[in-house]
């Protein structure tokens, strides 16, 4: 009886070594395993750019965005027309000289919208950096309103960026960081897409998610060709571009 009691605890003894040893979260054989890679894009919406340590100019382009005077691209779709163009004018805001390009929207041939848009590039990384706005809301033709104008530097605004220097899928970022004016920012979807516009059939275009900080049920699609910017704005397509298109 005695003996019998010895060997069931030293049985119990054991067996109770064997499971504590098999229970609970394995200890990797390597620690860096479950480290993300320092290539995989961040969940959180980057915020912080480095500009510091930028050279910025106000005329240059990267593979998605054209910032040299007198380029112009017009979009189309249903009742409406978009005319963004690069304007032969600088200014300067935060410290930057920046470039000024000119966006006017119609809708039924009434003009709903002018903006004055203020960007530089960044000559190291050629990110293109959005600097502010000037807005003009028009309603049945009369200018109403300057809702969503911001500038860097004033009441705690931020250059965003619009258009990474070298984008890939997964790259989440503001484009605007201005608090309780304008918040936008923009997800990378694909960078191979195709697409075909009026202009022309594009293919290696840049397709993004947009949407604002300030309202997370906004989203839309915007999709960017080489050597030429945007192409696609919802539901608005490309039907020309080039340097001094003229009316």
């Amino acid at each position: 009886m005695n003996t019998l009691s010895a060997k069931s605890i030293a049985l119990f003894i054991i067996l109770g070594i064997f499971l504590a040893s098999c229970g609970g979260s394995p200890t990797p054989t390597n620690p860096d395993v479950s480290e993300p890679s320092p290539t995989q894009p961040s969940s959180e919406w980057q915020e912080e750019f480095g500009l510091e340590n930028c050279t910025m100019v106000s005329e240059g382009k990267n593979d998605y965005f054209v910032l040299e005077p007198g380029f112009q691209l017009v979009l189309e779709g249903g009742n409406e027309v978009l005319v963004i163009t690069v304007l032969d004018e600088t200014l300067e805001v935060d410290g930057t000289v920046t470039r000024v390009i000119e966006e006017r929207e119609w809708r039924n041939d009434e003009i709903i919208e002018v903006s004055r848009n203020f960007f530089a590039i960044c000559e190291e990384t050629k990110d293109v950096f959005y600097f502010g706005e000037e807005v003009d809301m028009y309603s049945s033709g009369i200018l109403a309103s300057h809702t969503g104008a911001w500038r860097a530097g004033e009441n705690g605004a931020r250059a965003g960026i619009i258009m990474p220097g070298d984008p890939a899928i997964g790259m989440k970022y503001y484009q605007e960081i201005a608090p309780d004016v304008a918040m936008d920012r923009a997800e990378v979807i694909r960078v191979d897409d195709t697409i075909s516009t009026p202009a022309g059939d594009f293919s290696n275009v840049l397709l993004t998610k947009e949407g604002t900080a300030l309202n997370l049920l906004e989203r839309e699609f915007k999709t960017y060709a080489p050597g030429i910017g945007l192409i696609q704005d919802q539901n608005l397509l490309l039907t020309r571009y080039g340097f001094d298109l003229g009316e």
